[in-house]
């Protein structure tokens, strides 16, 4: 997420699946997961104004998790992964929570995407 840094937001859309944005530079970031059969991700919580972050350069972009995993018998687990993100600028700051729960097989990750410029993007 550092190539975002610095980057600054012209627009901003949220769902409970995905969170786009679109930069000045023409390029965008996505934020979403591809679900599968028998998991779960979504966000449930957001703190913060998106609007504070648009026409402003991001000076922080960060991601941090949390695990848990309950047994759900000899095979499986029930995982909980909860997936933090947080957006600052000058102007405000906006924090994000993902949960994902799966049966320990499938992933629950939230998967990041920028379009750069630079083909290796």
């Amino acid at each position: 997420m550092d190539k975002i840094i610095g980057l600054t937001p012209t627009a901003i859309e949220q769902t409970d699946d995905y969170i786009t944005m679109n930069f000045s530079d023409g390029t965008f970031a996505r934020w979403n997961h591809m679900q599968e059969c028998c998991e779960s991700v979504s966000i449930t919580d957001v703190n913060g104004d998106w609007d504070d972050l648009i026409g402003v350069p991001l000076l922080v972009a960060d991601k941090r998790a949390s695990f848990d995993e309950k047994p759900l018998s000899n095979e499986y687990v029930e995982e909980t992964v909860w997936t933090f993100y947080a957006f600052r600028s000058i102007k405000g700051s906006v924090d994000v929570r993902w949960c994902g729960t799966s049966n320990g097989y499938y992933s629950v990750g939230v998967d990041f995407y920028h379009s750069g410029n630079n083909p290796e993007d």
